[in-house]
């Protein structure tokens, strides 16, 4: 079966990382909810897709002054009574009004409840898949991100093999210190910008489940005779799964006219198992349809 990923709820829609786009992605049909992690000064996980608040909340009009002299909003200034008097705002162009009232920054137990609670009145069983972002620079302030996430995950019924939770990340030794030293056992995700060779891959397979790599990196790689499908080929010869990010209807592929085209051709002519979606209902359609499964 092919795997739907909810990219930070379904953003293409709703403002990211909020938990009505949360809800409307569920609802869509998706396989895995998707957040980006962060902490507070009080030690809470946030869902922000950075370590900067400007990006997507009003932060720069309600504490100016806050404002460091690299002109970012660090979420690990504020504590969550401030970042609850935060509204959250659209991100990128041409999607839902920025200016739009009523969106809150979630806190990662928010989300978990809301899905268990979805889950449970739905009688599906979507997952977790969330990534730790920035882990040196929390691990230095005093904010260690891996044994709270794992805990949490764990109070809500994460935490063995077979559950429905992926932990991703860019950064390698965050990863392998959640598989070696805290002995996680969930599926553990090696996200990519750049394409990694054999011994790197080998290097994965130690600690990993998968990989999620750039799109981009599998469409480069399909377009040379030599290493076709090479990256897909290799990952999977090593057990592992391979999950790209990211697809968006207004962000498609250069060559492609639809994401419905762009889809299909990375489902079933690449073979990856999984990937990132903004519009996770056009992914449902395409992935769900296939199998002749719904989720």
């Amino acid at each position: 079966m092919k795997t739907v990923i909810a990219h930070r709820g379904a953003c293409g829609y709703l403002p990211e990382h909020t938990l009505p786009a949360y809800a409307m992605a569920h609802a869509m049909g998706v396989d895995y909810l998707e957040p980006d992690l962060v902490m507070t000064r009080d030690g809470v996980l946030l869902i922000l897709h950075d370590i900067n608040l400007a990006a997507t909340t009003d932060v720069a009009e309600k504490f100016p002054q806050r404002r460091h002299a690299d002109n970012i909003w660090y979420p690990a200034d504020f504590d969550l009574a401030e970042i609850r008097q935060l509204c959250a705002r659209e991100r990128l162009p041409g999607r839902f009004r920025r200016d739009s009232q009523g969106f809150h920054i979630p806190t990662f137990e928010a989300l978990l409840q809301l899905l268990t609670e979805l889950n449970r009145l739905t009688g599906r069983r979507v997952g977790i898949y969330p990534e730790t972002k920035h882990p040196v620079f929390h691990r230095e302030r005093g904010l260690a991100m891996e044994e709270p996430l794992l805990a949490m995950l764990a109070d809500f019924g994460y935490s063995r093999r077979d559950d429905p939770a992926c932990i991703q990340s860019f950064d390698p030794d965050n990863l392998a210190y959640m598989r070696h030293t805290l002995g996680s056992e969930l599926p553990l995700i090696q996200l990519l910008d750049q394409m990694p060779d054999n011994a790197g891959l080998d290097r994965i397979a130690g600690y990993a489940n998968g990989i999620g790599p750039d799109k981009r990196l599998i469409e480069d790689a399909q377009r040379q005779p030599v290493n076709n499908n090479a990256l897909v080929r290799e990952a999977h010869e090593r057990a592992l799964l391979v999950h790209p990010y990211t697809f968006r209807a207004d962000q498609l592929t250069p060559g492609d006219t639809d994401l419905e085209a762009e889809l299909r051709r990375f489902y079933f002519d690449y073979g990856v198992d999984g990937l990132f979606c903004d519009h996770p209902d056009i992914a449902c359609r395409i992935a769900h349809a296939h199998t002749g499964t719904a989720t």
